[in-house]
Order: C-alpha cells, then sequence, then structure tokens
C-alpha cells in the first residue's frame, strides 16, 4: 500500500480517538453571586482535567438538572422567584436553548427525574413539601402537571420533598421533613401511594437522597441531619432495613450535613458526601448482602460538596463545593474504591453535575 494512503486511512482514526477523550460536563449552579446559569466544561477522559468553560445558557439558580434518556433536552429546576421546572434543548456546539418552562406547583424545587421512558418527568418542591409528576411531549417540551402530591398534614411537621426516582412502575420519594420515604405505584397511567413509608425511619435523620442497585434490590439513603446512610433491601412483602452507617471520621464532633450519593459503576463501592466535614465518606460494599463497611474519608479540597457524580468511564469523582467555588477532581482506585486527590477547577457557586 502507497505509504501516503495509509496515513489518510490512520489520521481519521487517531483524530477520532483524540476527541472521544473529551466529554461534555454540565455544571449546575447558584446565580447569587458571579454565576449566570448552566455551564459547560470539557471533561478529559484520561487525565480528568476540565477546559473550556463557556456559559451555556443563563437561567436563574439551576440548582439540578438532569438529561432527557437521549440527553438531546436537559432539566433544570432551582430555587428562584418563580418556582419552576424548564426545558432545554442541548445545541451541537453545547450550548442549550430554551424549549419551554412550567411551574413545579410548589415552593422551592431542588430536584428533578426523568423516566426511563423518557415521557414523564417528576420534580421535589423541598419549601412546599410536595410532588408533582408532569408529562413530556416527544420534542421535550413540558405539560402542566397532572397530578401533584401533597405531604404536608395538619398539626404534623412540615414536608421537605427533597428528591424523587422512578424505578419502572415505581416512584420513590425521599421528604427530609417528614423522615419517610414514600413509595406510589403507577397504575393506568396514574400513581397511587403504595406506602407512606418503605420502612419506619426512627428520630430525625433527615432523608435526603438514595441510590438504587441496578437490579432493585438494594437502596441507599443518606440522612442529612443524621449523618448516615439507611441500607434498605426489597423482601418478597416490602422492604426492610438491613444496615445502618455513619459517615463522619469517628474523630470529626463538628456540625454536619449530607448531601449527595452514588454507587460505583460495579456497584461494589458507595459514595457519600459530608458538608461541615467537607468529605467524601467511601463504603465497601457486600454485593450478596448488601450492607456496607466504611473505609475512607477523604477530604473534598473545598468547602460545602453539595452535589458529587462519577465519570462515564468510572475511572473519576468530581465534587461540586458550593462555597468555595470549586470541582474537586478524585481518581477512584478500581480494585478498593478508595479516591485519590487529582486536582480542581475554578467554578461559580457549582451545585450540581452531569454527564
Amino acid at each position: 500500500m502507497n505509504p501516503k494512503h495509509l496515513v489518510l486511512l490512520i489520521l481519521p482514526l487517531i483524530l477520532f480517538n483524540c476527541k472521544e477523550e473529551n466529554m461534555p460536563l454540565y455544571v449546575g449552579t447558584y446565580t447569587s453571586g458571579d454565576s449566570e446559569g448552566i455551564y459547560k466544561f470539557d471533561f478529559n477522559t484520561e487525565t480528568g482535567e476540565l477546559s473550556n468553560r463557556q456559559l451555556a445558557v443563563a437561567v436563574e439558580n439551576p440548582s439540578f438538572i438532569t438529561y432527557s434518556p437521549n440527553k438531546k433536552v436537559i432539566y433544570a429546576v432551582g430555587e428562584g422567584q418563580s418556582s419552576a421546572i424548564t426545558a432545554f434543548k442541548r445545541n451541537e456546539d453545547g450550548s442549550l436553548s430554551f424549549i419551554n418552562s412550567g411551574s413545579s406547583q410548589g415552593k422551592g424545587p431542588c430536584h428533578v427525574n426523568v423516566n426511563e421512558l423518557g415521557n414523564k418527568v417528576v420534580v421535589s418542591n423541598y419549601g412546599g413539601g410536595t410532588v408533582s409528576i408532569h408529562a413530556l411531549n416527544d420534542n421535550g417540551s413540558i405539560e402542566k402537571a397532572p397530578q401533584v402530591f401533597n405531604h404536608n398534614e395538619a398539626g404534623e411537621k412540615p414536608a421537605h420533598t427533597h428528591s424523587a426516582q422512578f424505578r419502572n412502575d415505581d416512584l420513590f420519594v425521599s421528604d427530609l421533613g417528614r423522615n419517610r420515604l414514600y413509595h406510589y405505584k403507577l397504575n393506568n397511567d396514574i400513581y397511587k401511594l403504595e406506602s407512606e413509608s418503605i420502612i419506619k425511619i426512627e428520630g430525625n435523620p433527615g432523608p435526603r437522597h438514595f441510590s438504587i442497585t441496578k437490579d432493585g434490590n438494594f437502596m441507599y439513603i443518606i440522612n442529612e441531619y443524621g449523618g448516615s446512610i439507611t441500607s434498605v433491601k426489597k423482601t418478597d412483602t416490602g422492604f426492610e432495613q438491613i444496615d445502618h452507617d455513619s459517615t463522619l471520621d469517628e474523630n470529626y464532633k463538628g456540625p454536619n450535613k449530607c448531601a449527595d450519593i452514588h454507587l460505583s459503576k460495579d456497584e461494589r463501592f458507595l459514595y457519600g458526601s459530608n458538608r461541615g466535614e467537607n468529605s467524601i465518606a467511601v463504603f465497601k460494599r457486600d454485593v450478596n448482602t448488601g450492607t456496607i463497611n466504611k473505609i475512607q474519608n477523604i477530604s473534598v479540597h473545598g468547602d460545602w460538596p453539595r452535589n458529587f457524580t462519577i465519570d462515564p468511564t468510572g475511572k473519576f469523582l468530581l465534587v461540586a463545593n458550593k462555597k468555595s467555588n470549586n470541582i474537586a477532581v478524585f481518581n477512584i482506585d478500581s480494585a478498593t474504591g478508595k479516591l485519590s486527590f487529582s486536582q480542581d477547577f475554578k467554578a461559580p457557586e457549582p451545585v450540581c453535575l452531569l454527564f
């Protein structure tokens, strides 16, 4: 073969592989300071570097963002002057274009989740204690919510719904104010209450976020006030608690509020964030019994880690440090699950990371 022809064949492959090293990372922020909305970075999957920061779209307090299943649309909620959920179209250059916006049917929307089919979205309204379910159109636009659940009850503690997740025909909702994990079931396209709490949660731990295994057999709830993780197993008749573990180092005695929780890609490890101790707690998980054992607390190299994520390769964990205006990048040891700090990058009030 002519050497020139060989070069022509190889060069596109080299360019393709180099391009594939970078993937977009969208960052939701609070806009009370220097931030203007949702930002986009390029993330290098080989080095863990973030580069080419750009404002993807200007919007008030996009404190939680998520994709549609086909990743063509991003949905954002935020505790702004108007309690709304907004849909944005992803453009080829990575910027976002407004599609439409609708009322979240409650004050202080703080979390949004889309079902596997991409035809429904659920919004958790922390301030109002309500959960709204909206239909989604083919172009990603949002319809008015046909169902709104209000967890408030007269004479009881105010409800503060903090996160919700669809799973097949199930919908689970974590209510930090009522100390419950509600369970709703889909029936003839309508969600109906299955249980006010899948387990009895004692005291006032404040269940905030939760992570579910791929097979749906185990669930891990991070408790904001309790500095702990509650492990839950699915049974033939419902759910049962199997474990309860502190997220804090035994020598730490200061104030703390837990925030986010994620399983590793292979589900052998579990990670949770501590605001106050300013750390990520690392747990080794028994994949058979579902129980966990803490093996590390590592500094987030910043202040107030509200949210974190694991990149699609499973090699890096990235932390959004709200008060120190930085995103910290950690290497994940695939054998032990432990983290080692790599580097950090400036970002204005980052609070949600989306690959």
